[in-house]
């Protein structure tokens, strides 16, 4: 899918503009994005009765095929695809029980974060697209953040904190806000040869993000 400039000089057509290519990588990426959480929305429908273990398992899987997408990318554009929707399926069945619980208690609490998770990533996403400095150099300090988080959910899980989950909910989104700059900052630079992984980094960003303000919004429970 992507242009090839190569065969065009050949053939004595005049060279696509880069801005032309630009809208078509990032047009490529967001729809990608859009069909993720299309398939994650159906897996949380089907998975909305399942128990922990098998949410657990679907989450175990999805991350073994997260592991696995830059082979399958690298093997097949269309093999990368639809493994990054059959990973967003998975993790929408390991998130339908949670979201089961909350749509039965509070179901405004589902529609406040689904709206505050777009505004947040639009908001952050559409300046890190806009802003003409690289930003690859945050990636380092993004991953010993986002380590930094995961070992604090896992403290979290054994020591009671006042407020822990919802001071927790909000280094979340810090973390993730920032990967979402960085994302949507590499997606400026990227081509179309990249779009299938940039759209499964975006993804796991808006996911993630929408877990938080579901914790946030729901008074800290998880």
């Amino acid at each position: 899918m992507s242009i090839d400039y190569t065969n065009r000089a050949r053939a004595g057509a005049p060279p696509v503009p880069a801005a032309v290519d630009a809208r078509a990588v990032f047009g490529q990426v967001m729809g990608l994005v859009a069909f993720t959480c299309l398939f994650a929305a159906l897996g949380a429908y089907v998975g909305r009765d399942s128990s922990g273990g098998a949410g657990l398992i679907a989450f175990l899987v999805a991350f073994g095929c997260l592991l696995g997408l830059n082979r399958a990318v690298a093997r097949s554009e269309q093999l990368g695809i639809g493994l990054l929707f059959f990973i967003g399926l998975l993790l929408g069945v390991g998130l339908g029980p949670v979201l089961s619980s909350y749509a039965n208690t509070d179901p405004g609490v589902v529609y406040q974060s689904a709206a505050a998770t777009a505004g947040f990533v639009g908001i952050l996403g559409a300046f890190g697209y806009a802003t003409k400095r690289d930003l690859s150099s945050w990636g380092r300090y993004l991953f010993f953040a986002l380590i930094g988080l995961i070992a604090i959910g896992l403290v979290s899980l054994f020591v009671a904190i006042p407020g822990g989950n919802v001071l927790y909910a909000t280094l979340g989104l810090l973390v993730f806000g920032g990967l979402t700059i960085f994302d949507f900052n590499r997606l400026r630079r990227s081509g179309m040869d990249q779009a299938t992984l940039i759209a499964a980094g975006i993804f796991l960003d808006v996911l993630n993000i929408f877990q938080f303000m579901l914790m946030l919004f729901g008074g800290g429970r998880r």
